[in-house]
């Protein structure tokens, strides 16, 4: 038998966790994520009568007048029965024609029961790439808020059949997260094939649920791993665990819960588990999109003292603080920004090609205009292009610990914040 509890605190099922809930039931735009097995029969085709049952749910908020997307996963697993495959395909081939093939099959059967409800259903494909590119960035989060604007539901898939590195986004998780933010949702719902995060193995007796999360040591203890318990699906409790960490960071009160609990989780009831917002200023559009949607095309170096200047005072790199370039970049990419014992302090978009930044490294940027022209007298990284990476570095500097998502977006720079890192423009 399962008991009802939380890791690392108790007393959490009180008064300010029913104001919590309350948020996603008053919520006005809300995302939704739906994990393979929770679409699809046990032999991998399409459960039309699941489709249908969570349909109907959203339905019925549609009619409330809240905005819905659906971010779904299943196009692999729909492609599997049709294809005569037993189980999930391995090889990146085999998985981009099952996706071709079941796209089409998942997008038709969700058109279909968003009809009978007078509802349109709006396919949105996005890769990786899509949301690295700050231009493509920018034009899915158009679409769907014109989407949204037109009372349609869209209905957001990682565009498998194109994917040109692991064929995964987080089973969908991670993408929903960066979806909620994207269109500044009011909340977050993670629908799997498990009713809520156990501190153990679910399928054992004397596990105990965790019916809210806000803080780190709400997660102390807490064993987590494996893809879904079916076989069909990529993601599993630590991907949703990552979900819930960007999500609740950027402001959305995020609900893991399972298919079957969806309308109790709309309506505010206390089922699954509740990962309460960040209590901290939330980051910015760039801040989120940089530390979770994109990764680094390269790497540049900092000295000590940069790498102080940026941690501590958010401040911007100048080619004074670079000791060493690795890997190959355009003015413009995503770059990580490391100490010289391989520590990733933060990443941000650069201001040149990695070709130029050796003959620039030492140099301050007065030197640079002088001698090479004023288009030289500039930032490495702009401070406002740049996020931190490591949060334990920055609690130690007094800032947002008590955020439980560590290892992400820092709050925003400081108004003090000296402008440049890497010396004095000399």
């Amino acid at each position: 038998m399962h008991q009802e509890g939380t890791a690392g605190q108790k007393g959490n099922t009180d008064g300010a966790s029913g104001a919590a809930r309350g948020e996603l039931r008053a919520a006005r735009r809300v995302v939704v994520k739906v994990g393979s097995s929770s679409l699809t029969t046990p032999d991998g085709h399409i459960d039309t009568d699941r489709i249908a049952e969570l349909t109907d749910v959203l339905a019925r908020r549609r009619a409330d007048g809240t905005e819905l997307v659906l971010v779904s996963s299943g196009a692999v697993a729909a492609g599997m029965g049709p294809l005569g495959q037993a189980a999930r395909p391995r090889d990146l081939a085999t998985q981009q024609a099952s996706a071709s093939v079941g796209q089409g099959l998942l997008v038709a059967h969700y058109t279909g029961a968003f009809a009978r409800h007078g509802l349109t259903a709006a396919q949105v494909l996005l890769t990786v790439e899509d949301m690295m590119r700050r231009v493509q960035y920018r034009n899915a989060q158009r679409t769907l808020r014109r989407l949204l604007d037109m009372g349609a539901v869209p209905i957001v898939n990682e565009n498998d059949t194109v994917a040109t590195h692991e064929i995964r986004f987080g089973d969908n998780d991670r993408l929903a997260a960066l979806v909620a933010h994207l269109l500044r949702a009011e909340a977050l719902l993670l629908l799997s094939d498990v009713d809520a995060l156990y501190d153990g193995n679910p399928a054992k007796p004397g596990t105990r649920r965790i019916p809210r999360v806000s803080g780190a040591a709400d997660l102390a203890g807490v064993d987590v791993g494996g893809t879904g318990g079916r076989g069909v699906g990529t993601g599993g409790m630590v991907t949703k665990l990552e979900s819930a960490r960007i999500a609740t960071e950027a402001g959305v009160p995020t609900v893991l819960t399972s298919a079957a609990n969806a309308g109790a989780a709309l309506a505010g009831e206390s089922v699954g588990t509740l990962f309460t917002a960040a209590a901290t200023r939330r980051p910015t559009a760039r801040q989120l999109w940089l530390a979770h949607a994109t990764s680094g095309r390269g790497t540049v170096v900092l000295d000590p003292g940069a790498v102080r200047a940026v941690a501590a005072e958010h401040a911007s790199l100048l080619p004074a603080g670079v000791v060493k370039v690795e890997g190959e970049f355009s003015a413009g990419d995503p770059v990580d920004l490391c100490d010289e014992d391989g520590r990733r302090v933060a990443r941000g978009l650069v201001n040149y090609d990695a070709a130029e930044i050796p003959m620039l490294m030492g140099r301050s940027t007065r030197w640079l205009a002088r001698e090479m022209g004023p288009e030289y007298e500039r930032e490495i990284v702009h401070r406002d292009d740049m996020v931190l990476l490591n949060r334990d570095r920055r609690a130690a500097e007094g800032g947002g610990e008590d955020d439980w998502a560590r290892g992400s977006a820092p709050d925003g720079p400081s108004p003090k914040a000296p402008a440049q890192a890497g010396g004095p423009s000399v």
